[in-house]
Parts: C-alpha cells; structure tokens; sequence
C-alpha cells in the first residue's frame, strides 16, 4: 500500500482550485466526530489504496483508537474534514495531538497522519483545510514524509522544512539479507521464498572479508532490556537539553507506546538501555525488531558528549543480535556519531516539515535546539497494515 504523509495530497489539491469562502453552501471545515469514521475509512481506502470500499471494522477501530481516544484529546487539536455541499466528506487531515514543553511552558502540538481529497469539491475542501493549517493558526504542526510539492506549500504558508531529520540513516550489518528487505518491500510475494536461507552463507563470507560489516564497540560497556516507563524517565532527564521537546507525561506515554505496539508489521517494540563502567545509564534505545531484520530505530536519547559512545554499543548489539541492519531518523545532535559507523547511508524518506507561530518554536527547529522524530512522528503508525 502507499503511504503518504500530511501535506502531500492537500499539496497537490491546492494547486486544483484557489480558496473559496466556507459556506453551506461551499461547504464547510469542521473537526472530525466518530460518528464520520465510516466516510473517513472509505476515503482512506480510496486515496491510499486505490480501493473505493466501505473500511472494516479493524479500520474503524484503528481510527477511532488513534485519533479519538489520546488523553490530550480535543476537538480543536483534533482531525478535521472538509463536507461539500451535498454534506458529503471528500477532504480530511487526519491528527495527533502531542504535548511539547517550549522553554518553560507547554504546548499541544498537532502531528499529522494524513492527508486525503476526492474529486473537484474534494481539492477545493483540501485547500480550505491546508488554510487552516497555516503558520499563523497554529501553535504547532509538523509532518515528516511530506513530499517534495508538498514541501512547497508548507513553506508557502509559512511553514519549514528541517533537511537532516527529512533523511534516514541505515547502518549495514548483513549487507545480502538487509538487500532482500529491499526487495520484499517491493516484491511481497517474495517473502514467502526461501530466501533467507541462501543469503546467509553470503553474508557469512561478507562478513569474513569486510570486518567494516562488523561495528566495533569499546568494552567495558553493557546493553541491558529496559522497562517502557524507565525509558520515559530517563527521556525526562535526558532530553532537558533541548529548548523544544516532548512532555511525555506518564499517560500520553503510555497511550502512544500502547497504539505503537499495535504495529506488529514492523516488529516486536523494544526498548533497551546502555550502561556505562560505573554502571550509569548513559542513554536508551526504543525500536521495533524483527528476528534477523531490521531494526527500526524510533527514539534514541543519551547524555550529551557521550553520543559516540552510545552509539556504538548499540550497533554492536544489534549487531549480535542478528538484525540485517538498523534505521531511523537522523538527528543534528546524533550525526557526529552516527557518520563514524562504517556501512553508513542515508536515504531521503521525505520531508520533514513544520508550521508554527511562535518564533521560538522556529528559531529551535532552525538551530538544532529541537527533538522530536519516533514516538513524535508516523514511524509507529498502524494505519499501513489496518485494512
């Protein structure tokens, strides 16, 4: 199934048709009810999977569970859709709220899932939907997979794009089975062969030749499993040093790393934490994995100056732990660290993009004063299995 991120159908519809007042007549903006969840479902499934059917009810689910039941729930931080005049549904934006802490006080930020039109009346309401969103009504918004027209226009409503957290990084372990990921990916069908089985003598001769397959670690260092709300704490220590960051409170946290697990296609989720000679927790690791896979890195959190360090124990342990490879989002504080892996790429997912109207939201984001990314973005969505 396609997937795409906030921004890159309302991007595309925008340029459809220019603005129009929001009357009955024209149709109106209002926030999304449950009660609009079958008509959402039934855009979702003809937008993303190119299938004009009513959803399921594990769909339905899915939807009223992500966007309906957060603690930080409200109509106004909540989805909006766009009804014609007819009082059909053929636009919506579809949102989670997120609680940021911006110096010394917080805020409720609006992470957006996706975005969807259907027709002539459906491109006028995404572009009503995409005036909505603009820099100046929003305390906070932000995507990260738009596309490169998408990008455009966030930028055109006063919005930025942030290059480094837009690329993914990819460190190489088994360099024949992490290139059968890639292709069942675009080959499902693919999975089902046996072959895994006869990319592992390859690998095992790879890894024999290349010793850069093979991450290198300081000893002296342990990697141990780590309880979920152990990780949150040591993320409410740890991330003080930056201006911009999630709140976390013990609910929301709760809430997502519950609706994350969901998401069994990527994995089982996983947290684990890095210790260093004095037996002192120098940072933690949240990632979803798959038995000799990958490892989907979501968050990633350390003490600073010790990014080097962190880094390379838990590419040794994944390593040992028979994952392929290991990806996330690349992060301005990670990249020093993250470059002197060998084996390292990095790959464009998409754009990662915010609007604001609060300076000091903007001057974070444009100097690496900000973290977000994992748990803050779509990386944990189930809505690419729910069908």
């Amino acid at each position: 199934m396609e997937m795409r991120s906030a921004g890159q159908v309302s991007a595309n519809a925008s340029d459809a048709a220019p603005p129009a007042p929001l009357t009955e007549r024209k149709g109106r903006v209002r926030p999304m009810e449950m009660s609009d969840i079958p008509a959402v479902g039934k855009l979702f499934n003809c937008i993303f999977r190119r299938n004009d059917v009513d959803a399921n009810a594990e769909l339905h689910r899915y939807l009223e569970t992500a966007f309906f039941t957060s603690p930080l729930y409200a109509p106004e931080y909540g989805s909006m859709i766009h009804e014609n005049a007819a009082g059909e549904v053929d636009s919506a934006v579809l949102s989670i709220p997120m609680q940021f802490r911006v110096g010394d006080r917080k805020i409720t930020a609006r992470l957006l899932c996706a975005f969807m039109a259907k027709g002539k009346s459906g491109a006028l309401g995404a572009a009503h939907l995409a005036r909505t969103l603009r820099a100046k009504r929003q305390d906070f918004c932000f995507s990260d997979n738009a596309s490169p027209v998408s990008a455009d226009h966030w930028e055109a409503g006063g919005g930025h794009i942030l290059p480094i957290q837009s690329m993914e990084w990819r460190r190489v372990f088994r360099p024949f089975a992490s290139g059968l990921q890639r292709l069942f990916r675009v080959i499902p069908a693919a999975g089902r062969l046996p072959l895994r089985l006869a990319a592992a003598p390859f690998d095992l001769l790879a890894r024999r030749f290349f010793s850069s397959f093979t991450p290198a670690a300081e000893p002296g260092y342990r990697v141990e499993s780590a309880e979920l709300e152990e990780f949150r704490q040591h993320a409410d220590r740890l991330l003080q040093r930056f201006s911009v960051r999630p709140v976390w409170s013990e609910e929301e946290f709760s809430w997502l790393v519950g609706l994350a697990a969901k998401n069994t296609s990527c994995g089982t989720l996983n947290c684990r934490k890095v210790l260093d000679r004095d037996e002192e927790t120098i940072g933690a690791v949240l990632y979803f994995g798959q038995p000799k896979g990958i490892a989907r890195v979501l968050n990633i959190i350390c003490e600073k100056g010790r990014e080097r360090e962190f880094i390379e124990q838990i590419c040794a342990f994944f390593n040992a732990e028979g994952y392929c490879d290991a990806r996330g989002m690349a992060q301005p504080f990670l990249m020093k660290a993250i470059m002197r892996q060998r084996q390292l790429t990095f790959k464009h997912s998409g754009y990662f993009c915010l609007t604001t109207r609060h300076p000091e939201i903007v001057h974070a984001a444009l100097h690496d004063d900000i973290y977000v990314g994992g748990l803050a973005s779509e990386s944990w969505s189930n809505l690419v299995v729910s069908s």
